[in-house]
């Protein structure tokens, strides 16, 4: 396992092909929790990844944020999302903002 970002209330972690997110994501963290995730992104070998955010207890639209910057990663790089997993808080609020598809479907909803 590598961390890429770690803080006292929300820790990054890669193991294989999936970046790990734990903890409750706030609005004071985001720009450094998504530029971590950017920055490896920008640099691995992988053509795979799915993305881990079912240890974030916390409903919050800061973390469905970080991932829409990772997934425009993924796109520059023609990174294939395989899953990505939401905790029942963050799926409740990606249900409202309608991304249902995406959460599900990542690989077929940024191909478009």
């Amino acid at each position: 396992m590598t961390a890429l970002f770690s803080s006292p209330s929300v820790n990054v972690s890669v193991k294989d092909t999936t970046v790990s997110v734990v903890g409750d994501v706030d609005v004071t963290l985001a720009a450094e929790l998504a530029a971590s995730g950017v920055k490896w992104l920008q640099t691995t070998e992988l053509t795979t990844v799915t993305f881990d955010f079912s240890a974030v207890d916390k409903a919050s639209s800061v973390a469905i944020s970080v991932l829409f910057e990772w997934l425009r990663i993924c796109q520059q790089r023609a990174i294939n999302v395989h899953a990505i997993r939401f905790s029942a808080p963050l799926q409740r609020l990606a249900s409202l903002a309608e991304l249902d598809d995406l959460i599900a479907h990542p690989a077929a909803m940024l191909a478009v």
